[in-house]
């Protein structure tokens, strides 16, 4: 086949047309939900950018019929995203924790030891990779973003600057470097070419590896209403069955599942080698039999969800309209990409929001995407003393509320945005 004519077959691949399932490739008929349009979730504002065009993407949610991969078309490349990034892990108290424990138990359980090697993909700042070096695991990190990468240097966790597939995958193999653990922390979501990703873990996976990749589960974000979570960094939305489909299609094992708490609620999936002598722990089975139960696999049971994100942005709006009339003074707390999704679908700016904190200082002094809110240090609530302080990473309200309880002293509340609006008197809790 010549070259014009390679080019003609690439042009008419529905996945790469945008038109077709990125993981089968099937035609998308099906919508979950339609959020508009919005700014990439992660681009925040100098105020010399405020008077300048943004650009705008549309938050259109399709459902593949086949394999039920849940998904954005690719309005944005991967380079124009992650290059250079303004989300450091290291920030979440909570988050950190839960990588350190993740550590030990996976170390424990595979008998990692001085002769074995750990490779996170999307590795961020080292939050997690760090807890392996007093273990006595070797590990290397790869993270798209070198802003992000030099926080992970400096903390002695070494770390490749590149994207993730089969190109590093054989280069890192080429170099000698095979894995015993493969590490994926809310990275799946974010890669266009799914293919391509999987296919690389399966080429730099030791014959006897584990591949663990944590991401937030479809099943309980509809359950929850949790919408926010859609962004244009998101490429995709998981449910198990989907990812049993994808392992098989790379000659991978599904061998086991757990269900945790993190992002609103995740899963922890385990795969191995199709070849390989891991068992396969009976959780896998009665989790795709539930969620088949719930639907997972009628397309039904998700084009009902439009109805609910409809109905919390009404619920949201209603509460601040209320509040703003009784002369409610109303703040927010993070800058998350959730957050950005919620403020722009429920179009909220600093007419409702007088500001919002953070802990990243990345991110002090700019603005939110589309919006407008102006981001401070956490210090400047104590000063403002807000009546409301909206939760807009609900998924660490437990954690925030704790970090922020003195609140209380001057009679402010806290407000939960989703699933639908719960305002919390942390006078009422205890410290």
């Amino acid at each position: 086949m010549n070259i014009q004519a390679v080019e003609v077959v690439r042009d008419q691949n529905p996945i790469r047309r945008g038109v077709g399932c990125r993981l089968c490739g099937t035609r998308l008929r099906h919508t979950l939900v339609d959020l508009g349009m919005s700014p990439p979730c992660e681009n925040f504002l100098r105020a010399d950018q405020l008077d300048q065009v943004e650009l705008y993407y549309p938050l259109n949610v399709l459902v593949c019929d086949t394999c039920y991969l849940v998904q954005l078309k690719e309005y944005m490349s991967p380079e124009t995203i992650f290059s250079e990034y303004a989300y450091f892990s290291s920030f979440s108290t909570s988050w950190v924790a839960h990588a350190k424990a993740y550590c030990e138990a996976i170390t424990k359980r595979l008998g990692l030891g001085s002769d074995s090697l750990a490779v996170e993909l999307a590795s961020n700042d080292g939050y997690l990779l760090q807890h392996f070096l007093p273990l006595g695991v070797p590990v290397l990190g790869v993270e798209p973003a070198a802003n992000v990468a030099s926080a992970a240097l400096e903390k002695g966790v070494p770390t490749r600057v590149d994207f993730f597939g089969v190109r590093l995958a054989l280069q890192m193999v080429a170099e000698g470097l095979r894995a015993d653990l493969i590490i994926g922390n809310n990275v799946l979501a974010q890669v266009p070419d799914l293919n391509d990703f999987v296919a690389g873990m399966k080429v730099l996976l030791k014959p006897e590896g584990v591949i663990t990749i944590e991401f937030p589960h479809i099943e309980r974000l509809m359950a929850e209403n949790q919408f926010d979570t859609i962004y244009h960094e998101h490429f995709s939305y998981f449910s198990l069955l989907t990812i049993d489909l994808m392992a098989t299609r790379h000659g991978l094992r599904l061998i086991d599942v757990e269900e945790l708490p993190t992002h609103g609620g995740s899963l922890r999936i385990y795969l191995a080698n199709e070849e390989s002598s891991w068992p396969v722990n009976d959780r896998v089975q009665l989790l795709l039999d539930r969620e088949k139960r719930h639907g997972l696999t009628d397309m039904g049971t998700y084009a009902s969800f439009g109805d609910k994100a409809q109905r919390a942005k009404r619920d949201l709006l209603a509460f601040l309209i209320s509040a703003k009339n009784e002369g409610k003074k109303i703040c927010g707390y993070g800058a998350p990409g959730k957050g950005n999704t919620l403020l722009n679908y429920c179009a909220i700016g600093p007419d409702f929001l007088d500001f919002t904190v953070d802990r990243n200082p990345y991110k002090h002094g700019r603005f939110t995407p589309g919006m407008h809110i102006p981001i401070k240090p956490i210090e400047a609530i104590d000063h403002a003393k807000p009546d409301y302080v909206l939760i807009l990473p609900w998924n660490l309200k437990d954690e925030i509320i704790k970090q922020m309880h003195h609140i209380a002293s001057w009679g402010a509340k806290f407000v939960v945005p989703i699933p639908f609006v719960t305002v919390i008197d942390p006078s009422e809790l205890p410290r």
